[in-house]
């Protein structure tokens, strides 16, 4: 490439501007990473959106379905058998169905997250006796899982359509 040549413009979203506190920082960038994997899934084609790209079986409906059982599993309290199947979207769910029980649930995990002022206090879970991590570990978690998945899905997602940016 040349000097005067410049890459394609790929359309990415610059990570999040933030306040300043810890909390509003983490909250943002687990925002960022949520919006950006939803955003990721939607309107991507079937079946391929379903179909393993990847030796291990890894698509990209599956992803946002597993994100789906960790926030609810996180925040909201619901109790998890079998994380390998929650990889697995319903053949009966189609792309808008996963995307948006992914949304649902992201806002009903916020609501959760609004009430929790103390980073160090757990995560309020509404299953007697079983107390949470604490909200720092939680969102520090959940932006390890959700990042990481995001990045599968980038690839899984351009693998798809060409599809590239966040």
């Amino acid at each position: 490439m040349s000097s005067t040549t410049r890459p394609p413009h790929r359309g990415d979203t610059p990570p999040p501007r933030t306040g300043s506190s810890e909390a509003e920082v983490l909250r943002g960038f687990l925002d960022y990473l949520r919006t950006s994997i939803a955003a990721k899934v939607d309107g991507a084609p079937e079946p391929q959106v379903r179909t393993a790209a990847v030796p291990s079986g890894t698509n990209l409906l599956g992803l946002l379905s597993h994100l789906t059982a960790v926030e609810r599993w996180m925040f909201l309290g619901d109790d998890v058998t079998d994380w390998p199947a929650t990889f697995r979207a319903a053949p009966a769910d189609g792309v808008a169905d996963i995307v948006a029980r992914y949304r649902e649930t992201v806002e009903r995990a916020a609501v959760v997250l609004d009430v929790c002022t103390d980073l160090d206090a757990p995560v309020p879970r509404p299953r007697p006796g079983r107390t949470g991590p604490s909200v720092r570990w939680a969102l520090a978690h959940m932006i390890e899982e959700t990042g990481r998945h995001a990045g599968h899905a980038d690839i899984l997602r351009e693998l798809i359509d060409g599809s590239t940016g966040r």
